[in-house]
């Protein structure tokens, strides 16, 4: 069947503010997303001051989410601590509760969401195949799968092999009352990990290290944990409220600093399919977002031809914010890096800050 609106593969962040922006021009756009219900994705969690503007021109309050709210930086790395603020107030809110309004937005404004979907392929002639033999063919469609790559529009491999892990502290006074109003950057050998509170009072832990690590705690993720937790003791700290018996979600070979330069006629590659941020910046969500609306908009004035400068642009775009999150990644990978980096932090809080708005997309 061949459909002369939009069709989105995928009803995360980009994918739904593409669908969103499709229908204030007129457009019937309809998504296709795998899950039957909304999970809480791998990674996301925070929610920079650039975000939730975005969400408000979505027709999202970000008061209305009811997420934890966040107005300073807090960054560790060996036993060196430093604070500082953020530019803006940014929020902890979880992928679960921010998808689903974004989908409840794009349902009322007349998108098509159709669950349980499963994408086997994309055909060069952006023929879109299922798993039960149907075939679609759209004159544009929005690729917002995520870090779930398709046949036929893989990204490349990670080569550094970069594993991301996720895990939520169930919910103590205590470590409320430690991370109010903060969201914490924790630096180790080899890798990241970021804490944040969510609505719902538990704290999203987000971390990335290289594979090498994970194997030398004989790939073991709850060993893992205590190793780098051993390593920073505030991160200890943190890791002591985990019983144990949470689950663990990971992802491996993540391609962070990749984005898409080139397309073809039709094909809007979006979010992660677009740039991939490393998640150190807190900015993923907003890539997300922002490349679902420029697409949308592209798509108005240029039609399914308009795909081709759309993704040039975006990744002009998101080259800087892209490229100084890889910069500070690899720099905070070194343990003796890292403890000079935020005793610098720590002597100048306004580096942090002016590092927090550069990794941020325009």
């Amino acid at each position: 069947m061949r459909r002369t609106d939009p069709l989105i593969l995928g009803a995360g962040p980009a994918g739904t503010a593409a669908a969103i922006m499709l229908t204030r021009i007129g457009a019937k756009p309809v998504m296709l997303e795998r899950s039957t219900e909304t999970g809480d994705a791998l990674c996301g969690g925070f929610l920079s001051w650039k975000t939730v503007q975005a969400l408000e021109k979505l027709g999202i309050c970000g008061d209305d989410l009811g997420g934890h709210k966040v107005h300073r930086l807090r960054v560790s790395a060996g036993g060196m601590t430093a604070d500082a603020p953020l530019p803006m107030c940014a929020m902890g809110v979880s992928r679960r509760l921010m998808d689903t309004a974004l989908q409840d937005r794009a349902v009322s404004c007349a998108v098509g969401l159709e669950r349980g979907v499963h994408i086997r392929e994309v055909m060069p002639d952006n023929k879109v195949r299922l798993n039960d033999g149907t075939s679609l063919f759209a004159d544009a469609v929005f690729l917002a799968t995520g870090k779930h790559d398709v046949r036929g529009l893989t990204r490349p491999r990670d080569g550094n092999a970069t594993l991301g892990l996720r895990v939520r502290i169930p919910p103590h006074p205590s470590l409320a009352a430690a991370l109010d109003g903060y969201i914490e950057l924790h630096l180790f050998d080899g890798g990241y990990a970021g804490l944040i509170l969510q609505e719902d009072g538990s704290a999203n832990l987000c971390l990335a290290t290289r594979k090498g690590r994970f194997e030398a705690d004989r790939a073991d993720p709850t060993g893992l944990l205590k190793s780098i937790g051993a390593e920073n003791p505030l991160l200890g700290d943190r890791l002591a409220f985990l019983s144990g018996t949470e689950k663990i979600d990971a992802i491996a070979a993540i391609p962070y600093g990749w984005r898409a330069t080139a397309t073809r006629a039709g094909l809007f590659r979006l979010g992660d399919q677009a740039a991939v941020i490393p998640s150190l910046a807190g900015e993923g969500n907003g890539i997300a977002l922002a490349s679902g609306m420029a697409a949308a908009d592209a798509w108005l004035h240029g039609g399914s031809h308009a795909a081709l400068a759309f993704q040039r642009e975006f990744a002009f775009k998101s080259a800087q914010p892209v490229g100084l999150a890889k910069a500070l990644w690899h720099l905070a990978e070194s343990p003796g890096i890292a403890w000079i980096a935020t005793r610098a932090i720590g002597a100048m809080p306004s580096l942090a800050a002016r590092l927090a708005e550069a990794t941020r997309i325009r």
